[in-house]
């Protein structure tokens, strides 16, 4: 079964790399994310094509479930928020391996996104520049469709503020965070969720990373009495007094965890975001400050330059319990998540781990 899995993996890498892609990559970027989209809720839909999806990328190890937060993870690896924006992908999500995925952003009013080009391949960097600014159906429609579906993995909700004037006076940016998290909550919407305070490329910055700004919306989400576990997604370009500042204030209040990290805007390429191999270092050093400050007490998820099982591996031994990628898979294909959950089983042999919880953290300790 081994030889067939890994041949299988090859199999898919060659078809991607040498046929897929370089058809892809010579198309506008944001058409083709809408392409795999469209295809994606079809194949979605119907039994047969989701279960050949499974066959032909799907691999689980019983050596990689989890059970973190009280959700059941089969596998580490999940897809970050930014590619399944308004929730339509979960059903086939689950037949290409991943183990979890994350929606949105999503915000309280519905958002066409930011006006002219939002998204670029940097080849040269394996890399993509992001200036979607928060596209996405609003959390009602958002909301409607998820809670009418039963997945076979968890999802998370992530949520953002909307990408508008008006949301950049703190009273009104805190009343929209608390509408749509209220509705997802009082509707039982979601696995968890993450408050997106760092989204590089929304109207107005990111004032809920300025310490008393964030106290005061955590003072209100602590209101709500959220039923699942909430997790704050981190800009990797904050420096260690203000990430000291924030991990300060979230003892305080209802936090389970942290996403480390969102895309970098400390790039020359004007406004928007850079994700992918340009944030791992940042993402990892992050990741492994905040388990080392923090003493393992809450649950890391590790996004940024995932492009293999090494560099899944290397954070979640920097105290990641899970990992998010996007880039690696445009880059690799979706064989990829496969091709990791895979090799990650020979990584844990290697040393001497019988479940993949073991390794978390290890390079820290």
């Amino acid at each position: 079964m081994d030889r067939l899995i890994s041949l299988r993996n090859r199999i898919n890498s060659w078809l991607y790399n040498y046929v897929i892609k370089p058809i892809c990559f010579k198309n506008d970027p944001e058409k083709v994310h809408n392409l795999f989209i469209s295809v994606g809720k079809f194949f979605g839909n119907n039994i047969f094509t989701k279960k050949l999806i499974s066959l032909l990328f799907d691999y689980q190890n019983s050596k990689l479930e989890q059970t973190v937060l009280g959700i059941k993870f089969r596998n580490p690896i999940g897809l970050a928020a930014g590619f399944d924006k308004n929730g339509e992908l979960i059903s086939i999500i689950e037949d290409v391996g991943f183990g979890f995925t994350e929606v949105g952003s999503v915000t309280a009013l519905p958002c066409k996104g930011n006006i002219g080009k939002r998204l670029d391949r940097i080849v040269s960097k394996r890399s993509l520049w992001v200036n979607y600014g928060l596209k996405n159906n609003g959390v009602i429609e958002i909301m409607n469709r998820l809670r009418a579906k039963k997945f076979n993995i968890p999802y998370g909700v992530n949520i953002a503020k909307t990408n508008c004037k008006e949301t950049t006076d703190p009273e009104v940016g805190i009343k929209d965070y608390l509408f749509s998290l209220k509705k997802l909550n009082e509707n039982s919407v979601g696995s968890y969720y993450v408050i997106n305070i760092s989204c590089p490329n929304s109207y107005g910055g990111q004032p809920f990373a300025d310490a008393k700004l964030y106290e005061r919306l955590l003072n209100k989400i602590d209101k709500l009495e959220v039923k699942k576990p909430v997790f704050i997604k981190l800009s990797p370009d904050l420096s260690k007094p203000h990430i000291d500042k924030l991990l300060d204030i979230s003892k305080r209040h209802k936090i389970h965890g942290f996403i480390c990290t969102n895309l970098t805007k400390k790039h020359q390429l004007g406004k928007g975001g850079l994700s992918g191999k340009v944030i791992e270092k940042k993402s990892n050093k992050l990741t492994e400050y905040v388990y080392k400050k923090t003493k393992g007490k809450y649950v890391i998820i590790g996004v940024g330059g995932v492009f293999s099982a090494e560099d899944a591996y290397k954070k979640i031994k920097f105290g990641a319990t899970l990992i998010q990628i996007i880039t690696g898979m445009i880059y690799n294909g979706p064989g990829l998540i496969g091709k990791i959950n895979y090799e990650l089983i020979n990584l844990i042999e290697k040393d001497g781990y019988q479940n993949i919880s073991e390794a978390i953290g290890a390079s820290v300790k």
